[in-house]
């Protein structure tokens, strides 16, 4: 019986050698048929979320009893171009997010959280793409003075005006924007 104990181990013995190089094998075949996420799945989900995100300001009950505001002082706040690439939609969106999070708004932080996912699934986009997003060397915070004389103010304009550039890149999506 020794010998048929030693020929177990013998067959241990390779399946141990063999075992980390079976299992990478077998890992790299998997993953060899795994497909990326599609770009148009990608898209569809960003276009959802801003979509969302337009609803979430249009509940927001200030932002329906004012008809035109304005501030001095946020001359800062992005403009855009018929046009729209997925870098410049990434550039405006992580401005807007640098305002938004300067707010002291309680109705600012759905919202917040909405723009930081949409500009993931943006950088996800362009890199199913192919193309490479830079960080934004935009502002850091809003001016104290802006702040402590306008907050009511100062949200209804960047709110208005993220909508109207979410409404925009909503329709730029629609015709495959470049890098």
């Amino acid at each position: 019986m020794p010998h048929c104990k030693t020929a177990q181990e013998a067959h241990l013995g390779s399946k141990m050698r063999c075992g980390p190089l079976c299992h990478f094998l077998w890992l790299w075949l998997c993953l060899s048929y795994v497909d990326a996420v599609p770009t148009q799945k990608i898209q569809a989900d960003t276009k959802v979320l801003i979509k969302t995100i337009i609803t979430r300001i249009n509940a927001i009950s200030h932002m329906q009893s004012v008809s035109k505001y304005s501030v001095s002082g946020l001359d800062y706040l992005p403009d855009f171009h018929s046009a729209l690439s997925l870098s410049m939609m990434n550039d405006l969106l992580e401005t807007y997010q640098k305002i938004l999070i300067n707010l002291p708004s309680r109705n600012l932080m759905q919202i917040s959280n909405d723009m930081e996912n949409l500009q993931q699934l943006l950088q996800l986009l362009a890199s199913s793409k192919g193309c490479h997003l830079t960080q934004v060397p935009g502002i850091n915070s809003l001016k104290g003075s802006i702040l402590e004389a306008s907050i009511y103010s100062t949200e209804v304009v960047v709110l208005k005006g993220l909508k109207v550039f979410l409404k925009e890149m909503l329709q730029q999506l629609d015709f495959n924007p470049a890098c």
